[in-house]
């Protein structure tokens, strides 16, 4: 199998440590996006929306970083980073969707405009859109803060994909214009899930490596 992305992409991160959690042989292609890596006529012939991940699995090819982990997960077997159980299944499942519609939505609007845009020369930050992002972040944080004040994963007793999914933006939670102190279990969580192993590892050597093909050994 082969995965292509680029270094720090918060998508290729959340497959990543998938790959690193469940030992999997998974060969990473990391395209170079400053270079045009993810238009090339190769990569878009795999993936024509020209975004990251996609895995490569055979003659199969798979895009949606959602759905790459889900598939790995089940390819590997076991049970604990997706339960068969069907109910634990739809809870992890239900997280998922959550993050991607919701949370990771307005979180990652915030980074976008007043972080990644201004950086590559996109343009001012649109306040408007951060306003709204804010507003919506404000009503979505709370849900996840009461959800984990009694529990340290989203389901269940261990880490799921669920997991891996939420925290895809934590390099960029100190650094939007939002207030975290009134959420302390949300917090918390963040601070445990940045720590582990499967999940650090994916990190950027540094900023200046994001979207940059490593340099050979």
């Amino acid at each position: 199998m082969r995965l292509h992305t680029f270094v720090g992409s918060p998508n290729g991160r959340k497959v990543e440590a998938v790959i690193n959690h469940l030992g999997l042989a998974v060969e990473i292609d990391y395209r170079d996006v400053f270079e045009g890596g993810l238009r090339a006529p190769d990569y878009l012939a795999l993936n024509p929306n020209a975004m990251a991940p996609t895995l490569v699995d055979g003659s199969f090819v798979l895009w949606e970083s959602t759905a790459i982990m889900q598939y790995l997960a089940d390819k590997a077997g076991g049970e604990d980073l997706f339960p068969r159980d069907l109910q634990r299944r739809a809870d992890v499942v239900r997280w998922q969707c959550w993050e991607l519609t919701h949370f990771n939505r307005a979180f990652g609007t915030i980074v976008l405009e007043v972080l990644v845009n201004p950086s590559l020369g996109r343009g001012a930050t649109n306040q408007a859109l951060v306003d709204v992002a804010r507003a919506e972040l404000s009503q979505l944080a709370p849900v996840l803060d009461r959800h984990l004040a009694d529990r340290r994963h989203l389901v269940g007793d261990g880490i799921t994909i669920a997991d891996y999914s939420m925290i895809c933006l934590e390099p960029y939670k100190g650094a939007i214009p939002f207030d975290w102190m009134p959420y302390p279990s949300l917090n918390a969580y963040f601070d445990r899930m940045r720590r582990v192993e499967a999940w650090a590892r994916t990190a950027p050597a540094d900023s200046g490596a994001v979207g940059r093909k490593p340099k050979a050994a």
